[in-house]
């Protein structure tokens, strides 16, 4: 495991051969796979969990809820959102859970609304903005994510 000094890591379940990256930040209940590479400017809040050979590239925060299976693949400034009408200081019950099955990957700036599952093996093309689930082996893109042919 390599954390770099400018990381700002709280959690001690992190597995081994895992890269963190500086100006990361994972707190603490946070769930980190082997073989990982969280990359710099990334929040990985404590109810997440990283399964293994996962990366997430710069620009990522990965809020309470998201679920990330084996070989997921986060492009730079993908957004999570776990909260479907959010105001200042006004909190829902709960947050609603992203999850992100084995082998999907996400591209560049693309937005996943709260609640969504990304399917085994699917991929989000960079830029979209995904209001519905994904089923598996799916390549989906544009506003909102529609499934190409």
């Amino acid at each position: 495991m390599f954390i770099h000094p400018l990381a700002d890591v709280n959690s001690k379940t992190i597995g081994t051969d895992t890269r963190i990256w500086q100006f990361a930040v994972v707190l603490e209940g946070a769930q980190i796979g082997n073989n990982c590479n969280i990359c710099a400017h990334t929040l990985v809040e404590a109810e997440v969990q990283i399964g293994h050979n996962v990366t997430v590239k710069s620009g990522v925060f990965l809020w309470d809820g998201t679920r990330l299976e084996n070989n997921v693949f986060i492009g730079p400034n993908a957004t999570f959102t776990n909260d479907k009408h959010p105001k200042s200081k006004v909190y829902p019950d709960e947050f609603l859970g992203i999850t992100i099955k084995e082998g999907a990957s996400i591209g560049a700036g693309a937005v996943i609304l709260p609640g969504i599952t990304i399917g085994e093996n699917a991929m989000v093309g960079a830029g979209a903005v995904v209001t519905k689930n994904v089923p598996a082996g799916t390549t989906v893109i544009g506003n909102p994510a529609r499934p190409i042919a």
